[in-house]
């Protein structure tokens, strides 16, 4: 019998790069997994491979305190520590074994043995060893995200990690358990593929969006029923201009919206933040064709909200709300349209913004406090 023929694939032109690592994600829900070694580094992943549901046996001849401490941080009794040399019985039966001896003939010994018994193994600050690494990891279970820089440079994957979880809304993992339980009657309700595909869609831009509260029944009838959801306006406040100084709710709500309503003289760094698909209307003296007068703001952004888009009025200066979102607020809540806002921070030295005014020291608690009753005097 020939033997099949394994062609080599050009991954490049295939439309896929080639990957240093593949991200794979694992069940170890009621699985045995071992950690050889009782330092700091094996104690972090004993609780990790514990909060992933697996049963950890811990094999040292001396512990660290964070080790130690290690059984009485997780439930279930899931970390067992054995004051003992390891010996090849204790790894027979495991799906992954931690290897955190410091001594290097030893470890590779370990590894060999681990691998022989079929298990994924990880050997700490030896890469060479590894079957499996242990990345950064954004934890809002159940969405888990890894990141990974192939040993090249840990501290930029936590750095990236702190990044994202910023971007993330505080709400999601509800949402996301949410849509767990939600799955078999979609699936009922919705045969057609494209349907169901629709419907992920809009709850996605739903969990998204700066007015997102907790997810109901009611959201489901009305996701089901192909609805957008309820609109509303965010008031974003970008400071003095500087990309860098944006709160991480301003980017929020910026990256949810679908109608952005901008002063002129916001900078196209801070618009770049807005999705791609987001309408952009400018506002003010330099563009006098789109909603000159102040009312026609915020009648153009009731009609959007009343529509279920998700309206941003973003303003650039150094006095907190303009004077005309005290109308607009209270005409909004009139019309029973949700409004937020988001205060910004505010310039901490004289500079000329993007919005070409000069700007004097003020605290972010003021600029906050001021737009805070601005809104509470119409409320």
């Amino acid at each position: 019998m020939s033997r099949p023929e394994h062609r080599s694939i050009d991954t490049r032109a295939a439309g896929l790069a080639p990957l240093a690592v593949l991200p794979v994600f694992v069940r170890l829900r009621g699985e045995r997994a071992v950690v050889l070694g009782g330092s700091a580094g094996a104690a972090w992943k004993a609780r990790l491979l514990a909060s992933a549901g697996a049963r950890v046996d811990v094999i040292a001849t001396e512990f660290c305190d964070e080790m130690r401490a290690a059984p009485g941080a997780v439930p279930d009794g899931r970390v067992a520590l054995h004051a003992r040399a390891w010996s090849e019985d204790d790894v027979h039966d495991a799906r992954i074994v931690i290897v955190a001896l410091d001594d290097a003939a030893d470890a590779r010994r370990a590894v060999g043995v681990a691998r022989k018994c079929g298990a994924m193994v990880n050997a700490v600050d030896r890469s060479e060893l590894c079957d499996v690494q242990f990345g950064a990891i954004v934890n809002r279970s159940p969405l888990v995200i890894g990141i990974s820089t192939d040993g090249a440079a840990p501290v930029l994957a936590q750095t990236l990690r702190s990044r994202i979880e910023a971007l993330i809304p505080t709400g999601l993992a509800r949402w996301l358990a949410a849509a767990k339980s939600w799955r078999a009657e979609v699936a009922e309700r919705l045969p057609a593929m494209p349907a169901r595909r629709a419907f992920w869609l809009r709850l996605a831009d739903r969990a998204f969006a700066a007015h997102a509260g907790e997810p109901s029944r009611r959201d489901l009838d009305d996701l089901l029923a192909g609805g957008a959801g309820p609109g509303g306006i965010t008031v974003v406040d970008a400071g003095p201009g500087d990309p860098e100084l944006l709160t991480l709710a301003a980017v929020r709500a910026l990256r949810s919206a679908d109608v952005v309503l901008h002063d002129a003289g916001v900078s196209s760094e801070v618009l770049a933040f807005a999705r791609r698909e987001a309408r952009m209307l400018p506002i003010g003296a330099a563009d006098r064709r789109v909603a000159p007068r102040l009312d026609a703001v915020g009648d153009l952004m009731i009609r959007f909200a009343r529509e279920s888009k998700r309206v941003v009025r973003l303003t650039c200066g150094p006095s907190g709300v303009p004077g005309w979102t005290t109308e607009g607020i209270a005409a909004a809540r009139t019309a029973g349209v949700v409004i937020t806002i988001v205060p910004g921070v505010a310039a901490v030295s004289p500079a000329r913004s993007d919005c070409r005014e000069k700007f004097v020291f003020s605290s972010v608690s003021t600029r906050m406090a001021d737009m805070r009753a601005e809104a509470a005097r119409v409320s």
